[in-house]
C-alpha cells in the first residue's frame, strides 16, 4: 500500500516555508511507502501557490482553487486527485518525524480499518461521551499501545481512500466553512462497523499555530459557527430515538439558562432541509446504534 499526503492550505505560506521542507524529508525514507505530496491552495491572497510553484514544483503536486472553498472541499478535492491507496491529511503546522508513517500500514490489511489517528505530542486518542444531550468530546491520555478513537483528526490522520469515498469524504455542504467535519466523518465510520485507531508510534508535532485565518473572520463568527456546527452534527447523526429526545431536552435547557442560545438554533434551522436529507440516508445506512457507539469509550 501506498500512501498521497494531502495539505489544505489557505493563506500559510509562512507555515509551508517552516514545515512542508519535512514532509519531503518523510517521503524519502522508504518504509513510509509516500507516493506523492498534494498541496491544496484554497485560493491564498499571501503568495503561497507562487512560492509552491516557484520552490517545490518538482517535489509537490500544487492543486489551486481560484475561489475559496473552505478547509472541507480542499481536502476533497486533494483526495479526488490522490492516487495512493491511503490518503494522508496533514494540516500546515503539523510536522511529521522522518518515518512517522512505518507503523501505519499493517491496520489497513483490514477491510474495516478506516482510519489511523497519528500522535501529536502530547495528546492522545479522542473520546467522548453522550451528556445533557449533547457529545461531551475530550481526549484520552497518551499510552504505550494503540487505542480506538472516536475520530480522526482531519489535520493528521491516515485514511482508506475507497472507504473514504465510500463514505462521501468530508461533509463540505452542511458543515462549511469549518469545524466538526472531522468528528462527523469518524461518527459515521463507527456506525458503519468501521474502525478508527490511535497510533503511538505513528509521531507529529502540532504546532498550534492556526490554519483558520483568525483575521479573515471574527471570534464571535467563529464561536457561532462551532456551536451551529455541533447541533448540525447532531441532527444528522443521532438517529436513537432515547438519545434524540434527550438532545431536545439539552436544547431546550440551554435556551432558558442561556435565551442567546437561540441564534445558534435558528442558524442550524436553515440548513434543516440538507439536514433532513442526510439523516434520512444515515438512518438507512448505519449498521450499529448510537448506544453501542459510545459504550466502546464508556467502558
Amino acid at each position: 500500500m501506498n500512501t498521497s499526503i494531502i495539505i489544505p492550505n489557505w493563506n500559510g505560506v509562512r507555515l509551508l516555508e517552516k514545515n512542508l521542507p519535512s514532509v519531503i524529508a518523510a517521503k524519502k525514507h522508504k518504509r513510509n511507502n509516500i507516493l506523492e505530496i498534494i498541496v491544496v491552495d484554497d485560493a491564498s491572497t499571501d503568495g503561497s501557490y507562487e512560492y509552491l510553484r516557484k520552490h517545490f514544483k518538482k517535489s509537490v503536486r500544487i492543486i489551486h482553487h481560484k475561489t475559496n472553498r473552505g478547509f472541507a472541499e480542499a481536502v476533497n478535492t486533494g483526495a479526488r486527485h490522490a492516487k495512493g491507496t491511503l490518503i494522508c491529511l496533514l494540516n500546515t503546522d503539523v510536522v511529521p518525524t522522518e518515518r512517522f508513517l512505518e507503523t501505519v500500514t499493517k491496520y489497513f490489511e483490514s477491510p474495516k480499518q478506516f482510519a489511523v489517528v497519528l500522535h501529536e505530542k502530547g495528546n492522545g486518542p479522542a473520546t467522548g461521551r453522550f451528556k445533557n444531550g449533547y457529545l461531551a468530546h475530550s481526549g484520552s491520555p497518551e499510552s504505550q499501545t494503540a487505542k480506538p478513537s472516536l475520530w480522526a483528526s482531519g489535520g493528521s490522520a491516515v485514511f482508506s481512500r475507497k472507504l473514504w469515498w465510500d463514505l462521501g469524504g468530508l461533509d463540505a455542504e452542511l458543515l462549511k466553512p469549518f469545524y466538526w467535519e472531522d468528528v462527523d466523518l469518524g461518527y459515521r465510520a463507527w456506525k458503519r462497523g468501521l474502525h478508527i485507531v490511535w497510533e503511538p508510534k505513528a509521531l507529529v508535532s502540532h504546532e498550534h499555530e492556526g490554519t483558520i485565518n483568525t483575521n479573515a473572520f471574527q471570534k464571535t463568527y467563529m464561536n457561532q459557527m462551532k456551536e451551529r456546527n455541533e447541533l448540525l452534527f447532531l441532527w444528522k447523526n443521532i438517529t436513537s430515538t432515547k438519545m434524540w429526545t434527550r438532545h431536545i431536552q439539552g436544547v431546550l435547557k440551554r435556551l432558558l439558562r442561556h435565551p442567546g442560545y437561540i441564534r445558534i438554533v435558528l442558524l442550524a434551522l436553515k440548513k434543516r432541509e440538507i439536514v433532513k436529507r442526510k439523516r434520512m440516508k444515515e438512518m438507512k445506512e448505519t449498521t450499529v446504534s448510537d448506544e453501542a457507539v459510545f459504550a466502546m469509550f464508556n467502558k
